[in-house]
C-alpha cells in the first residue's frame, strides 16, 4: 500500500512538470524574439539580440548588438532537404564577412562545414564525428 501511495505522489509532482514543458513549446511561424539589456547605472535598455523565424517556423537570421549598435548579423539560407545549407556572417557595418556551407551525412547531421571569405577563398573545411558511449563509462 506504500509503495502504491509513493507511486501516486511521484506521478502527481511529475505531472506540472510535464505540462510546464508542453507551455514552453513556441510556434516560431513568422516570429521574431527581442532580447533587451538595461544598463544597471542609467536605467537604460537596449536591443541585445533578435532572432528572425520565417512562415515555416525555421530561424532565417540572428543579429548581436552592442550598446553602440550592430555587432554582427547571420542569415541562414535553407536546401531543398529543408536544412541550413549556407550561413551568411556580416560584420558590424553590415558588410558581408564570412559564408558558411554545410553537407550532411545520410542521418541528417552535419558532416562537413566549409568557410569562406566574402570573396570566396576557402578558410578552413571542418568536419563532424558522432561517437556514442555506453552509460556505465
Amino acid at each position: 500500500m506504500k509503495k502504491l501511495l509513493y507511486i501516486a505522489a511521484l506521478a502527481l509532482l511529475l505531472t506540472p512538470a510535464a505540462g510546464a514543458q508542453e507551455a514552453q513549446k513556441i510556434n516560431k511561424k513568422n516570429l521574431v524574439i527581442k532580447e533587451w539589456n538595461t544598463d544597471a547605472k542609467t536605467n537604460k535598455k537596449y536591443l541585445d539580440h533578435t532572432t528572425t523565424y520565417n512562415p515555416e517556423g525555421k530561424k532565417i537570421e540572428e543579429v548581436e548588438y552592442s550598446y553602440e549598435g550592430q555587432k554582427w548579423r547571420k542569415r541562414f539560407e535553407y536546401g531543398a532537404d529543408g536544412k541550413v545549407a549556407r550561413e551568411l556572417t556580416y560584420d558590424e557595418k553590415n558588410r558581408l564577412a564570412s559564408i558558411k556551407k554545410f553537407e550532411y551525412n545520410e542521418f541528417g547531421r552535419k558532416k562537413t562545414q566549409y568557410t569562406y571569405t566574402a570573396k570566396g577563398k576557402l578558410k578552413t573545411i571542418k568536419t563532424f564525428e558522432y561517437v556514442t558511449q555506453d552509460a556505465g563509462n
